[in-house]
């Protein structure tokens, strides 16, 4: 089926796509934006003390980016890359709930953020079984990434924060590998979504590779049960530095916003932990956070992360090169896109 009759095929689940992500989007918009009405994030310390380097981005930039991400994703569906998703909850009740339960713990996040408390978790959890980079309270949010009720919410706060974007940033990197592996047969085709959190792209592989083995590896336990209760994909319990897998073993490994909330020195022994697990012809779905050096205009926005949200080393991973690091454990890069606020890399592991 060529592109342009694919696009017929599916132009009514691209055009249900496009209404869901408008719901959605004005959903989370005026969620997120009830929360810091009333928490005033903006008026913390720490806030007071943010001195920008770079002009902040015109409305006209800043919207032509957001509705990009959703335009974006509609197009994938109706290319046929992968189903149309349903990311919010299905009820207006539960919907209500989750909104309701995301700006009372707003509250609480946002008292760590004007203490500039980011490491409350680490009293709470002392086991050496995590590293003391992992007991840190990210995006001073409650339980960091150790209780169930963090897992639950950890997907309302992003997309409060993304004003409902969240899903479409994410899928950049499962239209590379869908791309990739068009017309490709998936019965035989591994894949392992590393850090897998609460499970959001973990569903969205499912849905799109549905005759795949996919499994998803997480170090907390919270979140490999909040993801396992969505998706029902196998999950392991593992640090990303040594995957528990056999070498060249895998057809392909996504990962998801993790490399923005690893330490520099840890960067590298994650990058040969992927590598190592990857097949020759395998490839890793990098998706992470745009650097400055991709999006100038919409600097000032990752210049305020850090800032307004525990991100320690949010700083030297805008300045990394990615493409640089995957090169020297052997992963090239094959193909990237943007969205919004995200970029996604495929790297393929050489044959030989």
């Amino acid at each position: 089926m060529d592109e342009r009759r694919s696009r017929g095929a599916f132009a009514v689940d691209a055009a249900g796509q496009r209404a869901k992500a408008m719901v959605k989007a004005a959903w989370w918009t005026a969620t997120g934006g009830l929360a810091r009405s009333m928490t005033r994030p903006t008026e913390g310390k720490q806030a007071q003390r943010f001195k920008p380097a770079t002009a902040p981005p015109s409305k006209a930039s800043l919207r032509r980016a957001y509705l990009e991400a959703f335009e974006k994703d509609a197009r994938d569906v109706a290319a046929g890359l992968y189903p149309a998703v349903e990311d919010a909850p299905a009820r207006p009740s539960a919907a209500l709930r989750e909104a309701a339960d995301f700006i009372a713990d707003a509250f609480a996040v946002d008292q760590r953020r004007r203490r500039g408390d980011g490491v409350e978790v680490r009293d709470a959890v002392n086991s050496q079984a995590y590293p003391s980079y992992y007991r840190q309270n990210f995006h001073y949010q409650s339980g960091g990434w150790f209780t169930d009720e963090s897992a639950r919410r950890y997907d309302a706060q992003v997309e409060a924060l993304f004003s409902g974007t969240a899903g479409a940033m994410r899928r950049r990197g499962l239209s590379l590998l869908a791309k990739h592996w068009r017309g490709r047969d998936q019965r035989e085709a591994k894949i392992l979504d590393v850090a897998c959190g609460s499970g959001a792209f973990l569903k969205d592989l499912k849905a799109a590779f549905p005759r795949a083995a996919i499994a998803g590896l997480d170090l907390s336990e919270a979140y490999l049960g909040e993801a396992r209760r969505r998706t029902g994909a196998g999950a392991i319990k593992a640090n990303v530095e040594a995957l528990p897998f056999a070498d060249s073993s895998l057809d392909a490994a996504a990962c998801v916003y993790l490399f923005h909330e690893l330490p520099p020195r840890v960067r590298p022994i994650v990058a040969a932990s992927l590598a190592r697990v990857l097949k020759p012809g395998g490839v890793l779905v990098f998706v992470d956070s745009v650097q400055p050096i991709d999006t100038p205009d919409l600097a000032r926005l990752l210049e305020a992360f850090p800032v307004y949200f525990h991100e320690p080393y949010y700083g030297t991973y805008a300045q990394t090169d990615l493409v640089g690091l995957f090169a020297e454990v052997g992963l090239r890069l094959v193909a990237e896109d943007r969205a919004f606020l995200t970029k996604a890399l495929l790297l393929e592991k050489a044959v030989g």
